[in-house]
């Protein structure tokens, strides 16, 4: 078997390296087109979070009520998360974490409780600490 490069053909396709088209039937206005073609990409992380992160993949119910009460916590749950989202590109956090790992850094943060007593947190380091500041939430302890 032998192969054999057309140039003239892949020149020609190349003259539309980086080009792409959008075809709508509702959308007339192309940067209106455009706008919703990039939502929808924010759509399809969203529903990874739910499968993913945020353990949606087989809901694991029996009943009805209890897949609604799900849902709904993991509705709430994605919401709070694309705040998060939001705040990291604001406080420009992206530079040093992704999502994942700056959630993994927040994930180890342990509240400990004994039977009676009064609960109380675990280490917070300077670098967690300062993660709460950029969300202006207060730490839970103090960092010296």
């Amino acid at each position: 078997m032998s192969v054999t490069i057309r140039t003239e053909v892949l020149e020609e396709e190349a003259k539309y390296y980086g080009y792409f088209s959008l075809m709508s039937n509702l959308v007339k206005d192309p940067i209106d087109a455009l706008i919703v073609y990039r939502a929808k990409d924010v759509v399809e992380k969203a529903f990874g979070n739910l499968k993913e992160r945020l353990a949606l993949r087989r809901p694991g119910v029996s009943i009805h009520a209890n897949l609604q009460g799900k849902i709904f916590v993991q509705y709430i749950a994605l919401i709070i998360l694309s705040q998060i989202q939001k705040t990291m590109r604001e406080q420009k956090l992206y530079q040093g974490y992704t999502l994942y790992t700056l959630l993994d850094e927040l994930d180890v943060i342990e509240y400990f409780t004994h039977a009676g007593k009064r609960g109380h947190w675990g280490e917070v380091t300077k670098k967690q600490a300062k993660l709460f500041q950029a969300f202006e939430v207060p730490s839970p302890v103090h960092i010296k």
